[in-house]
């Protein structure tokens, strides 16, 4: 794929990930992409075939990197580590892909219909490979008993919550945007509360 291919791939999904995530999917049409991309109509469909293979195209681009986020869970026998990495992945999510994160929710809420089947079993297969993580912890001591589902629940609203209410966390910050700052502040505050919450210890 030529650069300028993928340069303007890019820039229809990111569009689309904001018309999608004001609009949702239904309200959202293809020439409304093609305006407010600034590109002609027939350019968006040279590139994404169908208005659903676009927003398959959106949501990719943020489950490949939510289903990447829990490597450190998966390798790393130190669970002060893991978590701290795992944490800071999940927020620069938040933070990199804000639009295309809300489409993901979005899409969550309404039951997952539109996700493809295979994306479904790993999202499905990480859960299961993060509580089983979380309950292996607990039994080696590095971590209080602590309920599996319920600790990674709360790991995925906290860091998620950044994408999904931006427009409430600016307003009480009384900020346009959120900094990078920001964002390693919550980082740092979330692995605190998780760390110091769960008991977790460092693998000795």
């Amino acid at each position: 794929m030529t650069r300028i291919r993928q340069k303007n791939q890019a820039h229809i999904i990111q569009v689309a990930s904001e018309q999608f995530a004001t609009h949702g999917y239904s309200a959202t049409k293809i020439v409304d992409i093609a305006k407010a991309a600034e590109i002609p109509k027939p350019n968006v469909f040279y590139y994404f075939s169908s208005k659903d293979k676009l927003y398959f195209a959106v949501l990719e681009t943020v489950t490949k990197p939510l289903l990447a986020a829990s490597r450190p869970i998966e390798a790393l026998d130190d669970p002060i580590e893991a978590l701290t990495r795992y944490i800071q992945t999940k927020l620069m999510i938040s933070r990199d892909h804000p639009h295309a994160s809300r489409v993901f929710a979005s899409e969550v809420m309404s039951g997952g219909q539109s996700l493809p089947e295979d994306i479904r079993a790993e999202l499905f297969q990480q859960s299961q490979m993060i509580m089983d993580k979380f309950a292996t912890w607990s039994e080696q001591g590095l971590m209080d008993p602590v309920p599996p589902h319920h600790l990674m629940f709360m790991i995925w609203s906290a860091t998620q919550t950044y994408a999904d209410f931006s427009w409430q966390i600016c307003n009480v910050m009384q900020k346009e945007a959120l900094s990078h700052q920001d964002y390693d502040d919550a980082a740092r505050f979330l692995t605190q509360l998780v760390i110091k919450g769960c008991g977790v210890k460092s693998h000795i």
